[in-house]
């Protein structure tokens, strides 16, 4: 029996690597660009952290009085320290739901992300009642399903912590009606039940009407005494269909649904017995934990000069091997066709002991550039190895004057519509960090949002845009039509305006980039050779450091 119970996985050694070092360092004649670059990210800093500290306050000082004093419930950070390893947990997208033209909805209402649960990674979305008492708005309804997102296309376990009062009605339309609206969240965990997703859900708040189907549609649910609640209907609407006063703890509390209704799996008394199950529960999936990450080799150069290469705007930008040598291990780097198509980086590096093809935005995305992408993505394709952009493409096109300048520009086209069809079929892992621009059509080829990869970030410095500010001129006729357009693209290109409207999964510091945690590989379940699983999760480390294992053809 233990014979057939053990993994098939071979155990396999990595090649070793002899790629050069990257010798770059900081030299004279950097320093004009690299001082205004600083004094940019240094402002953006400053904006990072008063946004940040503004999300961190929930629904502000009142509403954590009301959940804690009158509710006598655990804050969203504090249910997720109890529940994560070491209390620690990546959370994405942390600005979504600001500046939204329906006000501020920090964090969007709900907190997701990526936490160890006994050392699994996993999966988590997490409602924040503070902020109007957990009800959810077009925007959460986008976070909550770009996290599903994230557990399907990685194969994680995903872990619901509901606490929600239901839809926000004023905004009704943008909820309820479309396909990728609240319905979907629904659809999603019937597909990732059909998929072998593990599915966990804690009831440590209300969950009304349309949230009460998500505890019930999990593998496995834990509900709070006297907190946690599930009704299509609350109090208020029996008594006003039947006129019956009835309290929420009998008509749909914990011990009515675990010894009654069987909807639930685990009556927890206090929530930190509920969150101590959910340990217990993780425990049982029969996961394979990766193995021990070999020593790392920390990069030749300083990361904080990052803040530095940060271009703050395109006229700024110093060679992409500055911030190469800074991110990858040992600062090496086994460039490929280093002397063709050089506005484009390509090459093969390893960051945290895996080995990653990085392309990487060194000028205008030329026709040979774009070849010489094209070709790159589907060699690490063919070998299953993991893509990382660097995203930072030209603020407008160049305009056409002349038949020879039509022809280049065609060849062009074709040359990056050649790149954008090699990057949309690749079916390793890509991760896409915005350092720069992110303009037109060029982002596309550089997997911009559009073209689906696993994860996008932001630096703070970033600009997301059709077109860059101060490029606008071809677009209008009247001079004041130039200043008012370039006026909207200043605001609406800030990398925070982005992040609000969860166009990608975050804003990083620069200096951070290596730091910032993702999640290992968990491989399937062990299962008999006859029975073999079709797929293999991927492997993340870190934002720009995973590998995944080969597939079998």
């Amino acid at each position: 029996v233990s014979a057939c119970l053990m993994s098939t996985r071979s155990q396999r050694k990595r090649l070793p690597s002899a790629f050069p070092v990257l010798d770059e360092s900081l030299k004279p004649i950097h320093n004009s660009v690299f001082e205004a670059n600083l004094k940019n990210s240094q402002a953006c800093q400053q904006r990072y952290s008063e946004l940040m500290k503004k999300v961190k306050m929930g629904g502000g000082e009142n509403a954590v009085k009301r959940h804690t004093q009158r509710n006598k419930k655990m804050l969203v950070t504090d249910r997720l320290c109890m529940l994560f390893d070491d209390g620690y947990y990546l959370e994405l997208s942390p600005f979504a739901g600001m500046g939204l033209p329906y006000g501020d909805i920090p964090s969007a209402g709900c907190i997701t992300g990526i936490g160890q649960i006994n050392g699994l990674w996993c999966v988590f979305i997490a409602n924040d009642a503070t902020v109007s008492a957990g009800t959810a708005y077009p925007i959460t309804v986008k976070k909550q399903l770009r996290a599903q997102d994230v557990a399907i296309q990685n194969r994680l376990p995903c872990v619901y912590l509901v606490d929600s009062g239901g839809a926000f009605l004023p905004l009704q339309s943008e909820i309820f009606p479309d396909k990728n609206q609240g319905g979907r969240t629904f659809y999603n965990e019937a597909i990732m039940s059909a998929l072998k997703i593990p599915q966990v859900s804690v009831v440590c708040g209300s969950c009304t009407a349309g949230g009460a189907y998500i505890p019930t549609m999990a593998e496995e649910t834990v509900m709070v005494h006297r907190i946690g609640t599930i009704f299509l209907g609350g109090p208020p609407l029996v008594k006003a269909a039947t006129g019956e006063e009835v309290s929420p703890e009998n008509l749909g509390g914990a011990t009515l649904h675990a010894e009654v209704s069987g909807c639930v799996d685990h009556f927890a008394l206090l929530e930190k017995e509920a969150y101590e199950t959910t340990r217990n529960i993780i425990s049982t999936l029969n996961f394979e934990l990766p193995e021990e990450v070999e020593e790392v080799e920390e990069p030749l150069h300083s990361v904080e000069e990052l803040m530095g290469l940060a271009p703050c705007d395109y006229d700024h930008s110093l060679d992409v091997k500055l911030i190469l040598s800074r991110l990858t291990d040992g600062s090496k780097f086994q460039e490929f066709k280093a002397r063709y198509g050089t506005t484009l980086v390509t090459g093969f590096a390893r960051i945290y002991g895996h080995q990653v093809g990085i392309v990487a935005s060194n000028g205008e995305l030329t026709h040979n550039a774009s070849l010489k992408g094209s070709h790159f993505v589907q060699l690490c394709d063919q070998r299953d190895i993991p893509l990382i952009f660097l995203q930072n493409t030209v603020p407008a096109p160049e305009q056409t004057l002349s038949h020879s300048q039509s022809e280049l520009n065609a060849n062009r086209l074709k040359a990056q519509a050649s790149m954008m069809t090699a990057v949309a079929c690749a079916s390793v892992p890509k991760i896409t960090l915005v350092i720069g621009g992110c303009h037109g059509s060029d982002s596309y080829a550089m997997c911009g949002r559009s073209f689906d990869p696993n994860f996008l970030f932001l630096w703070p410095n970033a600009k997301v845009s059709l077109m860059a500010p101060g490029h606008s001129a071809a677009l209008a006729q009247e001079d004041d039509d130039v200043e008012k357009i370039n006026k909207r693209l200043e605001k609406e290109s800030s990398a925070f305006f982005s992040s609000g409207r969860l166009w990608d999964d975050g804003v990083i510091l620069p200096q951070d980039t290596r730091k910032v945690n993702l999640f290992e590989h968990h491989s399937s379940p062990p299962l008999t050779v006859s029975h073999k699983s079709e797929y293999t999760p991927h492997i993340f480390v870190n934002i720009l450091s995973f590998h995944v294992k080969t597939l079998k053809k």
